[in-house]
């Protein structure tokens, strides 16, 4: 008998780690994908996977996929609460300090899959730290999947949508008090996602690797011209 085949997708450079140290030893034929272009059904169908695992997927998965194949996402919410675009930012800019990262079947909807297991997830530190700990917690779950196979339950509870970032919306705010701007900060500090920015006449400063102390913020700052087509 072959051993079961897997295909987990992941589109930065953390899912790939976690999958050459951890995933692909576990038991099972392994196969992984970071690129939209990969995720073909023709492909899908030659592997031939029991289940595909997305990690951290940027992209729309075609119905034809996910209607014929089981399909497993990881939402970074209390599902049903926070279904939607951007959970990281929106968490933390509404206040939660602790969030529960949800595995989910995809379907038609987003997000709103039934769901396989929920586990604790805090949201202290920068937007990458916390994604590479969501990154771990993932592979802690997919592990857990296979070991006790359990039946997606479908969501309960009011739905509360979150609506996807646009970056402009990057721009800091005025009137926050420092703990707001020290969040701002660093929902916004992880390799492919618009740092949070002030502009000083023909300058833009970008701020990373906020520190909140004795009521001070220590921060990186990186001041470039401002975009041409910037008011």
């Amino acid at each position: 008998m072959n051993d079961p085949r897997y295909l987990v997708a992941g589109c930065k450079s953390w899912n790939r780690r976690v999958f050459d140290e951890r995933l692909q030893h576990l038991p099972g034929e392994w196969h992984f994908i970071s690129s939209q272009d990969d995720l073909s059904l023709a492909r899908i169908e030659q592997l031939n996977p029991s289940i595909l695992f997305f990690l951290h997927w940027s992209w729309k998965v075609p119905e034809a996929i996910f209607s014929r194949f089981e399909c497993v996402c990881f939402h970074m919410t209390d599902v049903p609460y926070g279904r939607g675009g951007s959970p990281l930012q929106n968490l933390i800019i509404r206040g939660h300090r602790e969030t529960r990262l949800s595995a989910l079947r995809m379907n038609a909807a987003m997000d709103a899959g039934p769901v396989y297991l929920k586990r604790p997830l805090s949201l202290e530190g920068g937007a990458e730290e916390i994604f590479l700990r969501a990154n771990e917690l993932s592979a802690d779950m997919i592990e857990e999947i296979l070991r006790t196979h359990p039946q997606p339950v479908e969501q309960e509870g009011p739905v509360v949508v979150f609506p996807r970032r646009r970056p402009d919306e990057s721009r800091v705010p005025s009137q926050l008090s420092l703990g707001q701007l020290h969040d701002f900060i660093r929902m916004l500090d992880a390799d492919g996602y618009p740092t949070a920015f002030l502009d000083y006449g023909d300058y833009r400063l970008k701020l990373s690797r906020s520190s909140l102390k004795d009521g001070r913020i220590h921060a990186d700052v990186t001041i470039t011209l401002k975009p041409k087509d910037t008011p």
